[in-house]
């Protein structure tokens, strides 16, 4: 099955009255181009509970497209310390951000040498101090520097006065974004809020 719209409007439009969802996917799912969400989670059986519970975890956001790495590394007999990243690291990220965080002990602990050549140095105070370290970096690879995400954008002509979510701004369904796109799904969307009020 395939959808195609040559023009400016949806290819695809899926939507669901009844409470289950507008499209469950059984499988890999892969979208070559950016993906927009109101909020996203992993779930998964729980592990305490698998038959019974989900688990749920929201993803962590940011206005930058952003990388983390993260781990631990302990330094050595005068406090040296090298963390080697993947050699296509500088490659994908730019603007590295450093936080470490001193184990087990009361000691300091310095970014000694920034990022260079896909690794960095840590250097503490005492010897043989474990150390956990993040770093973040902003890609820039071919994708994402011809494709940013505008952190702020004006809405289409056409969605203006209209809400993603218009319940939660005290507006009927009629008044959703989903509606001005798809004028022909505007009755259903009337009867759907006849039928479930909103107030």
């Amino acid at each position: 099955m395939g959808a195609y719209n040559s023009s400016t409007g949806d290819a695809l439009f899926a939507e669901n009255q009844s409470g289950g969802f507008a499209a469950f996917f059984l499988g890999d799912v892969d979208v070559d181009g950016n993906l927009s969400k109101a909020g996203g989670s992993f779930k998964i059986d729980h592990p305490l509970d698998p038959a019974n519970k989900y688990l749920y975890h929201s993803f962590v956001e940011s206005p930058d497209m952003m990388d983390i790495y993260n781990g631990n590394v302990t330094t050595d007999g005068v406090g040296n310390a090298v963390v080697t990243m993947p050699d296509w690291f500088e490659a994908l990220n730019r603007d590295f951000r450093y936080q470490l965080t001193v184990m087990g002990q009361f000691a300091q602990a310095i970014v000694a040498t920034k990022m260079a050549n896909h690794r960095f140095a840590i250097k503490t105070d005492k010897p043989n101090v474990e150390v956990s370290w993040q770093v973040t970096g902003v890609r820039h690879d071919a994708w994402a520097n011809a494709h940013r995400i505008p952190v702020e954008q004006m809405k289409a002509e056409r969605e203006r006065g209209f809400y993603m979510h218009p319940e939660l701004f005290g507006a009927g369904l009629e008044k959703s974004v989903a509606a001005a796109r798809h004028p022909g799904m505007k009755l259903t969307l009337e009867n759907a809020q006849h039928q479930n009020p909103i107030n």
